[in-house]
């Protein structure tokens, strides 16, 4: 009986714990292609050795401070609330930059350096150091890695979901990334408190924001509609998808859209653009909008939760009662 036992044990035993330290020992290296290029993600599992017990994989993409370690004690500390550190790998990926000026990351050997301020990382950009790599394909190459049989071969879902900066990646990601269809493992985005989104044509909300109307002032703002606020003009990683393609995978793509109760004030890197404030005045504003004229003006049947008490703030948002089962879906 006691041989019995130990035999029942036995795998259950030999299943590394979590990694949750945001800490070297829980980082680990994506290389792109055949390489040398390659970056940086924090995990809870490895990604190589295979993993039976891992049903769901979480991607959080950090703000624009690029504090990956940070948003890896986020993720974690929902999956301990949420009752998911054992059986989902929770992945932080680090968009570093270096521009000697602005941002000064330190980047190991061969390390990409993303695009320090601005749209580009945040939009499916290219990097600064590598041409032919855009931070969308970051994004392919976890996903690709992540579904592989060999590695993790019971993971039922993958969940990508960012917060400000990180949720401006995710909702441009969602309707262009060219893997979705391809990986054997469905995909669901969560997009949190972004300041911005991209349009699909040139209306956008009125004051109220009850209605979509042609936007009053294109003529002083000229920029409104490119991208990242609109199709037009689009580089790196969306300049050759057709716009009809992007249009129907931003409506037929599973999002849930998460904003913060109380996220009303400009702070926290609020984008006070024009282009940004034809979108409404407040993220919160600015997310109810769109997610009305997705519905309303393209069918589709995406869901915007409000969190009680959340500003802008990704611990608060993502470890909120409201948010563990969407970022943590069961079967």
């Amino acid at each position: 009986m006691v041989r019995f036992a130990f035999l029942l044990l036995a795998p259950l035993a030999a299943q590394a714990a979590a990694c949750i330290s945001a800490s070297p020992g829980c980082t680990e290296w994506i290389t792109f292609r055949s390489g040398p290029a390659r970056s940086l993600v924090y995990r809870t599992y490895s990604l190589e050795a295979k993993n039976a017990n891992i049903t769901r994989a979480l991607i959080m993409v950090h703000g624009a401070g690029r504090d990956a370690d940070n948003y890896f004690r986020t993720a974690t500390a929902a999956a301990f609330l949420g009752s998911a550190l054992d059986d989902t790998v929770v992945i932080a990926p680090r968009f570093a930059s270096n521009d000697g000026r602005g941002c000064r990351d330190t980047l190991a050997a061969n390390e990409v350096n993303w695009s320090c301020n601005g749209d580009s990382w945040r939009s499916g950009g290219t990097s600064t150091s590598n041409d032919d790599l855009t931070s969308f394909d970051f994004a392919d190459e976890l996903l690709r890695k992540l579904a592989r049989k060999d590695a993790f071969p019971n993971l039922r879902i993958i969940v990508i979901a960012g917060h400000s900066a990180g949720g401006q990646f995710v909702t441009r990601y969602e309707m262009a990334n060219k893997v979705h269809d391809t990986l054997g493992v469905p995909v669901k985005y969560v997009v949190s408190n972004p300041s911005s989104y991209a349009y699909l044509d040139a209306t956008r909300p009125s004051e109220d924001g009850a209605q979509f109307r042609a936007f009053r002032d294109a003529r002083n703002c000229t920029t409104y509609n490119h991208w990242p606020y609109g199709l037009e003009g689009r580089t790196g990683y969306t300049a050759k998808i057709p716009d009809d393609q992007l249009k129907k995978q931003l409506v037929s793509r599973p999002v849930d859209y998460l904003l913060g109760e109380i996220d009303i004030l400009p702070l926290g890197g609020f984008d006070s653009s024009c282009p940004a404030m034809a979108q409404g005045p407040t993220r919160l504003a600015r997310g109810e909008a769109f997610v009305k004229y997705v519905d309303q003006k393209f069918g589709g049947n995406q869901k915007a939760t409000v969190v009680p008490l959340c500003g802008h703030n990704a611990r608060c948002m993502f470890t909120s009662e409201v948010a563990l089962p969407i970022i943590f879906p069961k079967d």
